[in-house]
């Protein structure tokens, strides 16, 4: 492949600046010396959002996130690996600080149950670490295998104005609009207009992310986006790509994208797939291997095939963002308590554990509990059709479940047939039930909604023959006119 040729083993550009060597010193800390210009939103070593709110295994994960950071940072500060690994030895309580602090930064993606992706984890410490850098030179080993001073973990808590944000953004924004000698805009903002993004599209990206700006177009944008072509994602696909996950043009391709690509593929997810996986997730090939092994462990727990795990990460890729304790396992207990075998489920329908349980799940259940099923028939209604929890109450189940109320059915029929739901009520349900009464018959809800045209005509056409032969009037069709599946009904129409 083309982009085999360009792979560049340049890590992110933020970690390429020409950075002296770190001498070590056995200097101690002058309270004046430790004023960090780091931005905290709160601070993260006696602020009330700490460690105890976040699972241990991803404590232990980030920790290792973290860890590897660091060492490639005092690596590209000159210091040898050996050096770099002593120095991550007697750092535990900076590494815990360092955690702590994107437990701060990110408080509000921990508290709706989303675990930050490694480069979001590399995006919120590098830039701290090189500030540290800047303000401390040539003690900053020392101030990273001796926290906590007193002196130092008062001062990195100290919060500053946001204008020092505010003035990276600037800059980034100034780069990707300035124009060049020639007349013209650097030569990586041309390149990704050219492949369809919009100028303003690429602004919004670098105020979300300024790194953006300084990647280079041959050593790391040209290079990712012709590796994507080759895995057959549409050149029309790329805008969205970058415009979900610009980080991906940060990664190397040799050293993390294509070694990360292998081992989600002997996971099990399909190669041939690995366009549409893209394009579902951006985000998926920039988390650890830990952080994905956490997943797969918890799928494997609750019954899910090693052959399924890689099915579902296939189809629904962004499961991985999911937490483990927060989100997928309190999500499996409450169907569990319904009745539900969550592995099936899972693997039908793995999009239905994204959903809250406060805001999504409970109100659907008290929807149908209000209306007279009992548990055990919800239970069996999300066990058939796994999507129905993915519809609004207000604009799906509601209007449908009305005038489902006008029809010739009882109630047990959604229990049979809960693929109802997923049928569109003005352009499937009610214009195939107004068939069915204007020739005064009867058929089974399922054979009214899931049958393909021409097979529901003919259905019609032999329950009509059937009653002017006054063999079996007005009594429902045979069990040999059915011909869809009770329990996978597609809800696509």
């Amino acid at each position: 492949m083309r982009a085999f040729s360009a792979i560049h083993s340049s890590e992110l550009s933020y970690l390429s600046r020409g950075f002296f060597p770190v001498a070590r010193t056995g200097l101690t800390f002058p309270r004046k010396l430790f004023f960090c210009q780091a931005k905290f939103d709160e601070s993260e070593i006696d602020g009330p959002f700490n460690l105890r709110v976040v699972p241990p295994t991803l404590i232990a994960a980030e920790k290792e996130e973290a860890k590897a950071v660091l060492t490639l940072f005092l690596k590209k500060q000159g210091l040898t690996n050996a050096v770099a690994v002593r120095t991550i030895n007697k750092s535990d309580l900076f590494i815990d600080h360092l955690v702590s602090r994107l437990h701060s930064v990110h408080k509000s993606r921990y508290l709706v149950g989303r675990e930050l992706t490694t480069l979001e984890i590399r995006d919120a410490l590098i830039p701290y670490l090189e500030t540290l850098h800047e303000e401390h030179g040539d003690i900053l080993i020392d101030l990273v295998e001796n926290f906590p001073n007193a002196a130092v973990k008062e001062r990195l808590a100290a919060p500053v104005s946001p204008s020092i944000s505010n003035s990276k953004k600037l800059k980034a924004m100034a780069r990707v609009s300035e124009i060049g000698p020639a007349g013209k805009l650097p030569p990586h903002i041309l390149y990704l207009i050219e492949l369809g993004m919009e100028p303003e599209q690429i602004k919004d990206i670098t105020r979300r992310f300024p790194a953006f700006a300084y990647y280079s177009l041959e050593g790391k944008i040209r290079p990712v986006v012709e590796f994507l072509l080759d895995l057959g994602v549409p050149k029309s696909d790329i805008p969205t790509i970058l415009n979900k996950r610009p980080q991906l043009c940060g990664i190397s391709l040799s050293e993390n994208l294509i070694p990360m690509m292998a081992f989600f593929e002997n996971l099990g997810v399909d190669k041939k797939q690995w366009a549409k996986v893209i394009h579902r997730f951006p985000a998926l090939l920039t988390y650890s291997r830990q952080k994905v092994k956490v997943t797969v462990d918890f799928l494997c727990e609750i019954g899910v095939s090693a052959e399924s795990i890689g099915k579902v990460l296939t189809r629904c890729p962004n499961i991985i963002s999911y937490s483990v304790e927060d989100k997928l396992r309190p999500t499996a207990e409450y169907f569990r308590s319904l009745g539900v075998d969550v592995a099936v489920l899972l693997y039908r329908c793995p999009q239905t554990f994204g959903l809250s349980i406060e805001a999504n799940l409970k109100p659907v259940t008290e929807f149908f509990l209000e209306r007279g099923y009992n548990m055990g028939e919800v239970g069996t209604m999300i066990s058939r059709y796994g999507a129905l929890y993915t519809f609004s109450l207000a604009e799906n189940l509601i209007p449908k479940w009305e005038f489902f109320l006008t029809m010739d059915y009882s109630k047990s029929e959604l229990v049979k047939f809960p693929q109802y739901f997923g049928y569109s009520l003005e352009e499937r349900i009610k214009p195939r039930y107004a068939l069915v009464k204007e020739c005064g018959v009867k058929l089974l809800l399922n054979q009214v909604l899931s049958l393909s045209d021409s097979e529901f005509n003919k259905a019609l056409e032999r329950k009509m023959k059937k009653m002017q032969d006054g063999k079996t009037p007005s009594v429902t069709c045979s069990s040999d006119d059915l011909h869809s599946d009770m329990e996978q009904g597609d809800g696509s129409l």
